[in-house]
């Protein structure tokens, strides 16, 4: 890494860490703590989502106009504020308020970030970057978790003001190091800037590859990320048993395979098609899913009910860690030169959507309706695959296969007589 990507994952992985020490409790702070009630502190949760919304669909523009640098670090400003309000505010306004801050700043930080990395990368060396990005973020919202539990004491909310405290921080941390990264260069834009009525999201939407990926996108997330802490642990807890300590195991053990696993799949995904890999974590979540259907619905033992439970959290961990590589550096492959931050911004918004809606669907269903919430994303699991073969033919070799297009160019390039190679 050049020193601007050096600086880059280092405020990445601390912004990770505040995180970290409060997103686990902060349904707890805002319903007992604050005793403002299990409906406020679903309107707060409810209220990140909607601040994402609302503000990404303007964030791709602001980027690519202005660069991704003062995005973000006013972005970190913004979640800094959000999070210091939220440490010391009482009534519902003031929770409210604080947490469309919070939620709008780290929304913004998303895509800025992305494209930060697209600017300091190139495509040698994209995948790897992404991989380290993802591995660093969830090696940050661990450890900051963990410590954050050792800290927080319900029956003291000057342990949640420190909580948040360690949190805004962070994010001036971030706002500090990205205001001193020097880009190494700036993209020389050779497109067009869109331009005329619809401008980029005309210009987007037409973009067949990428509207595929965004729907790609949808289902990835809405069949694994919007049941981490919704249906799947509705269903863990109603179908199958569990207890809370365990939901908390499986989660851990979800970071652990992450990290683990990271840079050892690395080498097996950056060689191999972009789709290709995507179809494989469609097949591994299916058979994640079928894991927890027997959690839930075999006749096992507890033991073994646990056991299958975690081995479910564990193996959408290994195909997290196959997709940080693959997609986002995928998105900044099909992005015009001139929309780069649009392209991000605009995967962003498909993510946060389906963040949305995947508990409000999952939930319900996880909760009450056991054997067809199983069969249901066991389905989606296998349209994963499906939709990612279809979106293999929408795409050129060096955006599903960019490896063995730079090794087709290297050994061209290092053949002193192409009369001299035998056919």
């Amino acid at each position: 890494m050049g020193a601007a990507m050096r600086r880059i994952q280092a405020g990445n992985v601390l912004s990770a860490f505040g995180l970290g020490f409060t997103v686990p409790y902060l349904y707890v702070y805002v319903a007992q703590v604050r005793d403002l009630g299990a409906g406020t502190a679903g309107a707060v949760l409810a209220v990140f989502a909607m601040a994402a919304l609302i503000v990404l669909p303007f964030t791709g523009r602001a980027i690519d106009r202005r660069g991704p640098l003062p995005v973000l670090v006013g972005a970190a400003l913004l979640a800094a504020v959000g999070a210091i309000g939220m440490g010391v505010a009482a009534g519902v306004p003031a929770v409210v308020g604080a947490a469309a801050l919070l939620g709008a700043g780290t929304a913004v930080m998303q895509p800025a970030l992305a494209t930060m990395i697209v600017w300091c990368s190139s495509l040698a060396t994209r995948t790897r970057a992404f991989a380290t990005q993802f591995f660093l973020q969830n090696l940050g919202l661990g450890i900051g978790g963990l410590i954050g539990g050792q800290l927080v004491d319900e029956s003291r909310p000057g342990s949640f003001l420190l909580l948040f405290s360690i949190e805004a921080a962070m994010f001036l941390v971030l706002a500090g190091i990205a205001a001193t990264v020097t880009m190494p260069r700036t993209p020389s834009i050779t497109d067009p800037r869109p331009t005329g009525k619809g401008g980029g999201l005309r210009v987007l939407l037409g973009h067949r590859a990428m509207v595929q990926l965004c729907v790609l996108g949808f289902v990835l997330f809405f069949a694994c990320y919007g049941q981490f802490e919704s249906g799947l642990a509705a269903y863990g807890t109603e179908a199958a048993g569990i207890k809370p300590s365990v939901l908390g195991m499986a989660l851990a053990a979800n970071t652990a395979v992450i990290v683990v696993a990271q840079f050892l799949v690395l080498r097996f995904v950056e060689r191999r098609r972009r789709t290709r890999v995507i179809a494989w974590v469609g097949l591994i979540w299916a058979v994640a899913w079928l894991f927890a259907g027997y959690a839930g619905l075999g006749h096992g033992s507890q033991a073994m009910a646990t056991a299958a439970f975690i081995t479910t959290y564990g193996l959408f961990g290994l195909g997290e860690a196959m997709l940080s590589p693959t997609v986002a550096p995928l998105v900044a492959d099909l992005a015009p030169e001139s929309m780069v931050g649009q392209y991000n911004s605009a995967f962003a918004l498909v993510k946060q959507l389906a963040l949305a809606v995947g508990p409000a669907v999952g939930g319900p269903m996880g909760a009450a309706l056991h054997g067809p919430y199983i069969v249901t994303f066991v389905l989606f699991s296998l349209g994963i695959t499906l939709l990612a073969l279809r979106l293999g033919r929408k795409l050129t070799p060096a955006q599903d296969h960019p490896y063995q297009v730079a090794k087709s160019r290297v050994v061209a390039q290092h053949r002193p007589d192409d009369r001299r190679v035998a056919v």
